[in-house]
């Protein structure tokens, strides 16, 4: 950058964690708004939730040290931001007053629920009696519960065979120790190789453009959502958006967003008869739980729309230009 002097930023806006804009302090006088995702918090997160795929000792020093670098941006930053309260929370008391909450806006011009056809891709069309219960998660990993999830859904189809799963997400493990406790490919074949499951009724579509996923929500009867205490996925808020009836794990950053028969049904992480029972009661009668789908919308559309969280940030980065009080 120093070698650009015609760029003369009134703002500079960076991903905090990386160093992506630590050393522009020293480059350019202007104010600098950091996005903070996520502050490690040693046993109050994903990294040791399951005991069952512990951490090792490195991981901690890791997040040690992706702390040690998110503590340097907020030093310096003019201001930041964070999506939800849960992730503001978790950075230390004595900078939150630095970070406002904005989430980062789901555009319901595209997110929302549509008549769409029962084939997914290039997979058999779906019949039209079945019943759809939806996952979506970047990877297919345990701090998302997919291990979980399939434990639910080989109950569920144990009693309702015209039920049909359909699984988004890669195989890549984008989270947690999975890699270490494994010695499949990918966790999907780790999970799939320990029981036995009627892979029939179960569509795993790999990475998709958001086109198709909304469409698959817009099927979708029953959408299941698991997470360790963690960064909520966008994919709640898009099924949410869809008119999704969820079922979601209880943790923390979740029941800021579900409030359980209001706009959703919640269920501890690991209690996979909890969350069958659930499960079961919606796909009995799915008409039933629309009102919580719809409760589920509305939720979008006053607290995390595009339409809403775009003026907020408009907002906050004129805020942060007008602010000219020295960075140290």
């Amino acid at each position: 950058m120093k070698a650009h002097p015609e760029i003369k930023p009134d703002l500079i806006v960076g991903h905090s964690g990386f160093g992506s804009t630590l050393f522009l302090a020293d480059l350019y006088a202007c104010p600098i708004l950091n996005y903070f995702e996520y502050f490690y918090c040693p046993g109050q997160s994903y990294i040791d939730f399951r005991p069952d795929y512990p951490p090792r000792d490195f991981d901690f020093l890791r997040a040690r040290a992706s702390n040690a670098m998110t503590l340097l941006d907020l030093q310096t930053c003019t201001a930041g931001y964070s999506p939800t309260e849960w992730q503001r929370n978790t950075f230390p008391e004595e900078y939150r007053y630095k970070i406002t909450t904005i989430f980062d806006g789901i555009d319901r011009d595209f997110w929302y629920r549509r008549s769409t056809s029962r084939r997914i891709g290039n997979f058999p069309p779906l019949p039209p009696d079945s019943r759809i219960v939806t996952y979506v998660a970047r990877g297919l990993e345990s701090v998302r519960g997919f291990d979980i999830f399939m434990q639910v859904a080989k109950r569920i189809g144990a009693v309702r065979p015209n039920v049909f799963f359909i699984v988004v997400g890669s195989d890549h493990i984008v989270y947690g120790a999975d890699r270490q406790h494994i010695q499949a490919r990918s966790f999907r074949e780790h999970v799939l190789a320990k029981d036995h499951y009627d892979l029939k009724h179960f569509l795993f579509t790999g990475h998709i453009p958001p086109a198709q996923l909304v469409q698959i929500l817009s099927l979708s009867d029953l959408h299941i959502y698991l997470t360790a205490p963690f960064l909520v996925g966008w994919s709640l808020f898009n099924a949410l958006a869809c008119g999704c009836t969820v079922l979601a794990s209880d943790v923390a950053p979740v029941r800021e967003i579900i409030q359980h028969e209001h706009n959703g049904l919640l269920a501890d992480f690991f209690d996979v008869d909890g969350l069958t029972r659930l499960a079961l009661r919606v796909l009995d009668d799915p008409q039933q739980f629309h009102p919580l789908g719809q409760a589920g919308v509305r939720l979008i559309d006053e607290k995390y729309s595009l339409a809403k969280n775009l003026p907020e940030m408009v907002d906050l980065c004129c805020r942060t230009v007008a602010d000219t009080k020295p960075r140290m």
